[in-house]
């Protein structure tokens, strides 16, 4: 900020005084002048200031500790034009230090500089009072007043300044300001864009840039994407990206029309016009890694809209991002990844990019780059839910080994998600035999154990989709899964909890894992949620009833009674009813007690 975009030195103009002999005195002297009456006196002592201060941030500190500013406030108001300016200039050239600032907006002198910026005015006073205003505009407390002041109006006319200086400082103070959403609704209303989009064909690459920069953030508001399409100013954005000479500026144009890409309308008119297959022809030959995440992930906000997925998949934006997987940059790979996460919900996409793309995603699962892997495992997640075709390509790409790796990864998002994949797997059954002779249930002790919830409701979610078999089960058992899994019954997370509920209920199909989660305090736990009316569901019940089921010694001094479908077998004993929240003791902490005058535990053994 504060670089001059003109070729022309940065000398104040020259006028009929000499400053000469006020330089050679000390600056409190120089500051001391500025209680002058007389205005020659004032503008040489501004003069000298100005040049002072343009020496750097220790000289601006120097005049800050005199007083100078205070000084300078009321000159501010001076009816001498020639002192006005040089007090502005010398406002302009001090803005820029942190301290200066922070006294500026005590003095509140935001008011004093936007009168400054009236049409009558000298350009030497709008290029300093503007200046002032942008070093100023950083602060939220300075946007407000700026506002509050009427600023902007002024700011945007002098956007057709003729003096280039004039215009970089007010589309950089314009830009710091529409940050706040009640300026941006402002700009539009004052009609900022035409005069935007005349800052593009500027011959200064700064102005131009500043102007993306503002176009960027206020393209973020639909109202201002219509105006933008009605002025003909998408037309000009695909002009410059056409343009190879104004590639540094081809990342922030794709920007603002990556704002257009989440507009039906603007879309369509982009479409209409040809201009879609243009962007799309240009992107496709890009090398240059910041286009090609932006580009992707302009994709990625666009794609939340149906409609403009059905638009994007016209166009077959697949090709596009599938060339993105393969490119050298990391960065890339993740927005790529993440664009075809949401290209997904459209079915006719999730197609294309299933076939073409999951080979792809699964190498990248081997990535040394956490976020890498992170994102490849969402995409696929994304692709193979609901799919069957796509969950065979996936097995087809030999990608059981690199998900059961991906178990292991350091981010939870990877492991929720590298888990999701494993279960719209397990549907089909060699992909699930095959995740079961990778030792999936050993695999799934540790998320279990995680203390993300994401992550918790998916481990839940599959021990129930894998323990369908007696192997899996005692494999989770001696893995000490069943420990952690018992703790999600305490879930205060719905979802988590009924999971875990779920892979209770699956899991007691047998009499040895049924006996060990009784063990493990199950039981209570379920009855205590089941008393719930909030956090009961139909597997808490369900649990509850086939583990009594497979414990029948426990069911029957719980309840007091069997089902018809109870079966009795050699082990099963009766020590008679046990009150509730009292311990139910096995066969061998039964036979340690003292014998009692207390009715006798019968005990069948037909052996």
């Amino acid at each position: 900020m504060g670089k001059k975009v003109k070729k022309e030195a940065e000398s104040p103009p020259k006028d009929v005084f000499d400053p000469l002999l006020i330089e050679s005195k000390t600056p409190a002297t120089v500051v001391l002048m500025l209680s002058s009456p007389e205005s020659e006196v004032l503008a040489k002592a501004c003069d000298a200031l100005y040049k002072f201060a343009s020496k750097g941030d220790e000289n601006k500190l120097t005049l800050l500790g005199l007083g100078a500013l205070e000084h300078l406030y009321k000159l501010l108001s001076h009816e001498d034009p020639i002192v006005r300016r040089n007090a502005v200039m010398v406002f302009g050239i001090m803005a820029s230090n942190h301290d200066v600032k922070k006294l500026l907006r005590e003095l509140d002198v935001t008011n004093s500089l936007i009168s400054q910026l009236a049409p009558e005015e000298d350009v030497v006073i709008h290029e300093f009072a503007t200046l002032c205003l942008a070093h100023m505009a950083v602060e939220y407390t300075t946007k407000v007043k700026i506002f509050e002041q009427g600023g902007l109006e002024p700011l945007i006319r002098l956007l057709g300044s003729p003096d280039p200086d004039v215009q970089k400082n007010s589309v950089e103070c314009l830009c710091l300001l529409v940050q706040d959403f009640q300026n941006r609704a402002a700009v539009r209303e004052l009609n900022v864009i035409p005069p935007l989009l005349g800052l593009l064909e500027s011959e200064y690459p700064i102005i131009q840039l500043l102007a993306l920069q503002t176009l960027e953030v206020i393209s973020k508001d639909r109202e201002t994407r219509i105006i933008l399409g009605e002025n003909k100013g998408l037309d000009l954005l695909l002009n410059i990206l056409e343009n190879n000479e104004l590639s540094d500026l081809h990342i922030e144009t794709l920007a603002v029309l990556g704002n257009c890409l989440e507009d039906v309308h603007t879309l369509q008119l982009i479409q209409l016009t040809g201009g879609l297959k243009k962007l799309l022809s240009f992107l496709e030959v890009s090398t240059v890694p910041g286009i090609q995440k932006n580009a992707a992930k302009a994709i990625t906000k666009a794609a939340y809209d149906a409609e403009i997925r059905k638009i994007l998949h016209w166009e077959e934006v697949e090709k596009f991002l599938l060339n993105l997987l393969e490119t050298d940059n990391d960065e890339v790979k993740i927005a790529a990844s993440q664009a075809i996460s949401a290209m997904c919900e459209n079915i006719d996409s999730k197609s294309v990019l299933g076939l073409q793309g999951i080979p792809q995603l699964v190498q990248l699962l081997s990535s040394d780059n956490e976020e890498v892997k992170e994102a490849a495992v969402t995409a696929l997640s994304n692709l193979t839910t609901a799919s069957p075709r796509n969950v065979s390509v996936v097995a087809e790409a030999e990608g059981i080994e690199p998900l059961m790796n991906t178990l292991n990864a350091q981010r939870d998002g990877a492991v929720a998600n590298a888990i999701a994949v494993l279960i719209n797997l397990s549907l089909q059954e060699p992909s699930r035999v095959s995740i079961q002779s990778h030792g999936i249930m050993s695999a799934l002790a540790g998320p279990l154990r995680s203390t993300n919830s994401q992550v918790q409701s998916k481990a839940a979610f599959a021990v129930a989709a894998f323990s369908c078999d007696a192997d899996a089960r005692s494999e989770l058992r001696n893995a000490g899964g069943l420990g952690p899994l018992v703790k999600l019954l305490h879930s205060k997370n719905e979802e988590v909890r009924r999971n875990a509920c779920w892979a209770v209920m699956i899991c007691a199909s047998d009499e040895l894992t049924a006996l060990e989660l009784c063990s493990l305090g199950a039981l209570d736990i379920l009855e205590e949620i089941n008393l719930s009316t909030k956090r009961k569901n139909k597997f808490s019940e369900a649990a509850l009833e086939k583990l009594l089921d497979n414990n029948l010694s426990q069911k029957y001094s719980r309840m007091g009674y069997l089902s018809s479908s109870n079966i009795i077998t050699n082990g099963f004993y009766d020590c008679g009813q046990i009150k509730h929240g009292k311990k139910f003791l096995s066969l061998e902490e039964l036979s340690k007690q003292e014998l009692t005058d207390r009715r006798a535990i019968i005990f069948i053994n037909a052996k």
